[in-house]
């Protein structure tokens, strides 16, 4: 079994191109360091270092040990890291849109939760509305969730662009009344624009096809059901976008915002900045 300390020695010599150097890293004289890479050297049974003068360089057999050194001594520190931690994390609750970014969103935080092996991380897709309320009630300790655009009290938010859509192969009589809609069920923000839409302009319309996560709305939406409102991520290739001209009016956009509770733990400000940067690193609105 290879000795980390060895190991470290051998790491900081060639960092630092010398023997004295790296005794003034590891906190050991000169000759203790050299004392260990010669004991380095006897269990490979090869010479690592090339001595010239007071610099050291490594040899080949050198340069091939010191990726490997370099592993090992991260991977040790890693799991002094990890057995070190308290006995728990404690749990986090995190609320996201049923819509948003399902299956890379969910690698991310099964990579987050690895990551704190003694974290209880319990996820719970619902529509935004429904989040807002149980992070207020003290039931969520962290949320994403869709809003009005300006809202004031997120870490981060991030616009949405929202669209009329209807199917391009069945599309609806954009003149026809009453319309017919496909939208997420009562609380939904994007139902309520698309009804205030509708009713300041004066358009009847009816509720057609209920759905409470987006690929019900979707496929309702490419199958000539009904219109709804979905922001631009969610738009398939088989959707077509309704214009003012068609009737339907602009939209005001919303955002997806992430707050987290007043009392929110550490481990709870830690998934909120993992979540900020994945948003920012990819698209946040996307639906897959």
């Amino acid at each position: 079994m290879l000795d980390l300390d060895l190991l470290r020695s051998f790491v900081s010599v060639v960092e630092a191109g010398g023997f004295t150097r790296a005794g003034e890293r590891v906190h050991r004289t000169q000759s203790t360091v050299s004392q260990q890479i010669r004991r380095l050297e006897e269990t490979f049974g090869c010479p690592l270092l090339q001595r010239t003068g007071k610099h050291a360089t490594p040899t080949e057999e050198g340069e091939r040990l010191l990726s490997y050194a370099r592993r090992i001594l991260a991977l040790a520190e890693e799991a002094r890291d990890v057995v070190a931690r308290p006995a728990s994390d404690g749990v986090v609750r995190l609320g996201i849109p049923e819509d948003f970014a399902a299956n890379r969103l969910a690698r991310m935080l099964s990579k987050f939760a690895r990551s704190r092996p003694a974290l209880r991380l319990h996820v719970r897709c619902d529509l935004s509305v429904k989040l807002r309320s149980d992070l207020e009630r003290g039931d969520l300790d962290l949320v994403l969730m869709k809003r009005d655009k300006g809202e004031t009290g997120a870490i981060a938010a991030w616009p949405e662009n929202l669209n009329w859509v209807t199917s391009r192969g069945y599309p609806v009589d954009p003149r026809h009344d009453p319309v017919r809609l496909a939208v997420f069920p009562q609380g939904c923000l994007y139902r309520n624009r698309a009804i205030h839409a509708l009713e300041t302009t004066a358009r009847a319309w009816h509720i057609a096809y209920t759905s409470p996560n987006l690929a019900g709305i979707q496929a309702a939406v490419s199958a000539g059901l009904g219109v709804s409102i979905l922001p631009e991520s969610a738009i398939l290739a088989d959707h077509q976008v309704l214009q003012p001209a068609d009737g339907f009016p602009a939209i005001p956009n919303t955002e997806l915002a992430l707050v987290a509770a007043a009392d929110a733990s550490p481990a709870t400000r830690h998934l909120a900045e993992a979540l900020a940067e994945y948003c920012d690193a990819a698209d946040p609105r996307a639906a897959a």
